[in-house]
């Protein structure tokens, strides 16, 4: 079987090693606002200082997802965005930098979808998932994924996904919230490779003004039960916080905030601003100065 989290375990090293703050990782929804469009996002986004990728599957019902991320799939669906999308930009991010961590963040009915036209009718989800998800599983890997997320798939049905996966060197990546309960957390605990995504507050996703209160509590609960690295999200929008996430753990996720960056570009100009927007918030430009 592959060697799980590799590029996860050496960018964080790498990080640690340089002293230079958390790795930043930005979530791009494939397609939009373009399918033609999101490999430059890409690589401009590589250029402004991305530690990681999560790369986002266009879905029509993503229920754990604000409405800035809801009308981002809207429009890459409405563009003709799929999997494939999603699959071309890890491709993309693989290809430029071969060093960067990539994960694919979706939901289960299209990843089900992908391998087969029965999305699950059994009553017990995990013993159906093996031969659906088998064909995204290879195609993940030949991408150069190195994880995946399952947004909709509890822990206690994920272990027949997660072996899946990992038949392919791939990771499944767990989602631990501030609802979670410590049987959860040590549940995510036993299975988790790659990082865990430390939600930081209760809701769907989308930008706020600061950081959580109660995130630095939250992420000693979940530490207390494992020593794999974890990222923050949700709610990280400046550089102010991904300075306060960095004293608390090596990466901080940023999703809503830079999808509402690329929405409000002018047309053409959308590779540009996600190169600057990623190197304010990595620390590489000065917000104030430009420079």
């Amino acid at each position: 079987m592959p060697e799980l989290g590799k590029r996860f375990r050496e960018a964080f090293a790498a990080s640690e090693a340089r002293g230079d703050g958390p790795l930043v990782f930005p979530f791009l929804a494939a397609g939009f606002p373009t399918p033609e469009g999101t490999p430059d996002l890409v690589r401009a986004a590589l250029r402004g200082g991305a530690g990681g990728f999560e790369i986002g599957v266009p879905f029509s019902d993503p229920i754990a997802d604000g409405p800035v991320h809801q009308d981002a799939y809207t429009v890459a669906l409405g563009a003709g965005a799929t999997i494939e999308t999603a699959l071309e930009a890890c491709r993309v991010a693989r290809q430029t930098e071969p060093r960067v961590p990539v994960t694919l963040m979706g939901y289960l009915n299209p990843f089900l979808s992908y391998g087969s036209s029965n999305t699950n009718s059994a009553e017990d989800p995990g013993d159906s998932l093996g031969e659906p998800l088998e064909p995204l599983a290879r195609r993940a890997a030949e991408a150069g994924v190195d994880g995946v997320i399952v947004v909709d798939l509890p822990v206690d049905e994920s272990d027949t996904a997660r072996d899946v996966f990992a038949r392919h060197g791939i990771s499944l990546i767990y989602l631990l919230a501030p609802t979670s309960t410590d049987e959860r957390i040590a549940a995510v605990a036993e299975r988790a490779s790659g990082f865990i995504y430390v939600v930081s507050l209760t809701g769907v996703t989308g930008a706020r003004d600061q950081v959580a209160r109660d995130v630095e509590a939250f992420v000693s609960r979940v530490r207390a039960l494992t020593d794999t690295p974890l990222a923050v999200g949700f709610g990280i929008s400046r550089r102010e916080h991904v300075v306060e996430v960095g004293k608390l753990v090596p990466a901080a996720i940023i999703g809503s905030a830079l999808t509402a960056t690329i929405a409000a570009a002018p047309d053409g100009s959308q590779a540009a601003t996600v190169e600057k927007y990623l190197e304010v918030v990595t620390g590489r430009r000065s917000e104030e100065t430009g420079e």
